[in-house]
């Protein structure tokens, strides 16, 4: 799909379909709307008037012109109250309207800044939503169907304004916008992925693609490199598999000093199965997007690597299956992670701590300024919030506040859980430093105290995404299946840890 802005009149527009927006209570049509119902001798105020247009988010109507416009079709789009507009209202409103015409063979489409005439967006923001919503809201996963799509691909999305100023803005948000929605449908693809298509060398040769592309640094660890480095943690999982472990490191160096400034870990288990403590049948094939945190890190460092903020980044990923093979975990062993803490395993299926125990050791003996860890890590999670809120933890306040922040920017709805330290009674062992499970009561939480025992001082942020990393019914510009929350996120926080305008052109 091709998105671009261009100077014109919408109503000269030579498309397929022109999509106009319309606002609940909208009296009658105003400003290109209103020359573009006048051309259609008033259908489109005999509508509102007839309550067939009440201009509700997302509520497509499409008008067919019969040669009255250059345009096959005039399509309005509701945005909601003209006084509620936001950004991420413009996102669900391109991501509908767009999938709407997609399904209905449409390949060309121009449409007007979406949300600048409220005065509620700058045309930048305008043109990132836009693009957002389009790529988004027309994502589809057919990589094993063997049968045709029925419908066609959209091919070019036009903006259209008659300013060069605003033209020029929208450009500059269209940009944003491709690159930050790219990177979440190249997350969708990989949790998509059968367990069988993406194993851990497999994830692996993801980042090396990335890496390449994007000129990253990338360090694939192999199980012996990790057990030289004591990941006792990690390995203990990684044993019951057939398919070896990866390690995987990625790195982007934008700032002025050798430090790393921020590591993103991404839990990496690319098929859970709960290893001896072995999970129920019914739904287990879900279990092939629990390294949807890895996923999320992968294809953020890609954006980050076409963005070039000015700052440095480590992406890590811990990549493995838990299976229960023959040398699988059992209950009750004891397991080293890399920083020395030793861990009693009470359940094998709470493994994903266990592979970020390691992952957040190596990246403070990295001597990381700040870590974010994103993971699909407890049925708690789910339980609490839901698949619309990812659950966050933190020990460091103003790092959590920027992670909302940038969730809030792009449409991700993240919220703090506590850490308070009588929940810590709960992951105590009698033979170990700790346990790996804290039981069901409370169990996003004695989830994260466990990780972030091994954040140590560093500040750090945990993002559990169990319930928001895939929905099973399509929800605005989420499609049925992964989401790729979130990605999108962590491509804007690093953006503004680099500060604004803080790029790197050459």
């Amino acid at each position: 799909m091709e998105i671009k802005a261009k100077v014109g009149s919408i109503k000269r527009v030579r498309a397929d379909a022109i999509i106009m927006c319309v606002y609940e209570n909208m009296r009658r049509p105003r400003g290109d709307l209103s020359i573009v119902n006048k051309a259609l001798n008033g259908t489109i105020s005999t509508l509102i008037r007839n309550g067939e247009i009440k201009g509700k988010l997302g509520e497509v109507t499409i008008i067919h012109s019969m040669g009255k416009t250059t345009a096959d079709r005039v399509v309005t789009v509701g945005l909601g109250k003209r006084t509620e507009v936001t950004q991420d209202k413009i996102r669900i409103a391109a991501s509908e309207v767009c999938r709407a015409l997609k399904s209905r063979g449409v390949k060309r489409i121009g449409v007007v800044a979406l949300g600048t005439c409220s005065g509620a967006l700058s045309p930048r923001e305008a043109g990132q939503a836009i693009a957002e919503g389009a790529i988004l809201g027309t994502y589809s996963f057919r990589r094993h169907l063997t049968s045709k799509d029925d419908n066609a691909e959209l091919e070019v999305v036009t903006i259209i304004d008659r300013s060069r100023v605003v033209t020029a803005a929208v450009q500059l948000g269209i940009n944003d916008g491709i690159a930050l929605a790219e990177a979440a449908n190249y997350a969708r693809d990989m949790v998509n992925e059968p367990a069988n298509y993406m194993t851990p060398t497999m994830l692996a040769a993801e980042a090396k693609k990335v890496a390449e592309k994007y000129k990253l640094g990338i360090e694939i660890m192999e199980r012996e490199d990790c057990e030289k480095l004591g990941m006792g943690a990690f390995l203990g999982v990684a044993q019951g598999s057939q398919q070896p472990p990866k390690f995987i490191v990625m790195k982007y160096t934008g700032g002025e000093s050798a430090a790393c400034d921020i590591a993103l870990i991404g839990k990496g288990l690319t098929f859970d199965s709960g290893g001896i403590s072995l999970k129920p049948s019914e739904n287990m094939g879900d279990m092939k997007g629990d390294m949807a945190g890895g996923a999320s890190v992968i294809a953020a460092m890609g954006a980050i690597g076409q963005l070039k903020p000015k700052i440095n980044v480590m992406a890590i990923v811990a990549a493995t299956e838990n299976m229960p093979g023959g040398r699988a975990l059992k209950p009750a062993d004891v397991l080293k992670a890399m920083n020395g803490k030793t861990i009693e395993v009470d359940n094998t299926d709470a493994e994903g701590r266990l592979t970020l125990a390691d992952a957040l050791s190596y990246a403070n003996k990295q001597g990381v300024k700040r870590i974010v860890d994103i993971a699909t890590l407890t049925g708690g999670c789910v339980v609490a919030l839901g698949d619309v809120t990812t659950g966050a933890f933190t020990n460091h306040q103003g790092l959590l506040d920027a992670v909302i922040a940038a969730g809030k920017e792009v449409g991700d709805k993240i919220w703090q859980l506590p850490l308070f330290e009588e929940y810590k009674e709960q992951n105590k062992s009698i033979v170990a430093d700790m346990k790996n499970s804290g039981g069901r009561p409370a169990s996003p939480i004695t989830a994260a105290l466990f990780v972030g025992e091994f954040a140590g001082s560093t500040p750090w942020v945990h993002l559990d995404i169990a319930g928001t990393s895939d929905i099973d019914k399509t929800r605005g510009y989420y499609t049925k299946g992964a989401t790729g929350v979130p990605t999108r996120t962590l491509i804007r926080l690093v953006m503004a840890l680099a500060g604004k305008g803080g790029r790197n052109e050459d």
